[in-house]
């Protein structure tokens, strides 16, 4: 039995032929020659040659992009949509445990809970009447998390971002509240003339 992709064409055309003339379609030309067909047509490969020719590249072809392999090894398929849960966020540079892992929880996370501490003794300063002081503890409270943020190498979550970006914003807020903190009415301990005459002309 000729398998080549011309005794199909052949058969095909032959079938075809009786059908169009109202006849039966030739003996031998039937099912078989419909499987061979497709099987003719399912060998072909792509890259315009046929499966199992012997060239050895068997490789799998990639139909989608995909990206740098997972914990596990695996492909992921690159998308520029994001996922609806986020599971593989990176870690900020110096966002490890500020304590050997065998310390209790409390020990491995004492620079946000001493940040959080003094700012909540602020709060509690501010509610009962001490306005500056309390407000002087909070702003110096975000400093102090600056340094720390600044010297140690691991400050566990008080890292939130860079090491930049956070002693920037701790920088900034701290500085702001102990400045403001201190040029509250009434008897400022700070008093910045050009401050005053710039905020009367603005009113103005």
């Amino acid at each position: 039995m000729r398998t080549s992709g011309a005794a199909v064409r052949e058969a095909g055309a032959e079938t075809e032929e009786a059908v169009r003339s109202g006849g039966e379609a030739p003996e031998g030309a039937g099912p078989a020659d419909d499987t061979d067909a497709a099987g003719a047509e399912a060998g072909a490969v792509p890259g315009g040659g046929e499966a199992g020719a012997g060239d050895g590249n068997d490789d799998p072809v990639t139909v989608d992009a995909v990206s740098a392999p997972d914990a596990e090894g695996r492909p992921r398929r690159t998308t520029r949509r994001f996922p609806l849960f986020t599971r593989d966020t990176a870690r900020p540079e110096g966002g490890g445990r500020a304590a050997s892992g065998d310390a209790p929880a409390p020990a491995r996370q004492w620079p946000i809970l001493a940040v959080l501490a003094a700012v909540g003794l602020g709060l509690l300063l501010v509610a009962l009447d001490a306005f500056r002081f309390g407000t002087i503890l909070i702003g110096a409270a975000l400093l102090a998390g600056a340094v720390m943020r600044w010297m140690l190498p691991d400050v566990g979550m008080l890292a939130v971002r860079s090491r930049f970006t956070d002693m920037v914003t701790y920088g900034v807020l701290g500085l702001a509240i102990v400045l403001l903190a201190l040029m509250a009415q009434p008897n400022p301990w700070l008093v910045i003339p050009f401050l005053d005459d710039t905020l009367h002309f603005t009113v103005r």
